[in-house]
């Protein structure tokens, strides 16, 4: 099984939504790791 960004976005959001919903403070931090992460694997995908 390959695993590539379009596989891998929704269980991030899955997960994401699951500790928000536990710890809403994480809120902040998972927003910002989550749109780094996003950002990182595009500009790889482009070189």
């Amino acid at each position: 099984m390959q695993i590539d960004v379009i596989t891998l976005q929704p269980l991030v959001a899955l997960i994401a939504g699951i500790l928000i919903l536990i710890m809403p403070r994480l809120l902040n931090y998972i927003v910002a790791i989550y749109l780094i992460f996003i950002g990182i694997s595009g500009l790889m995908g482009k070189f």
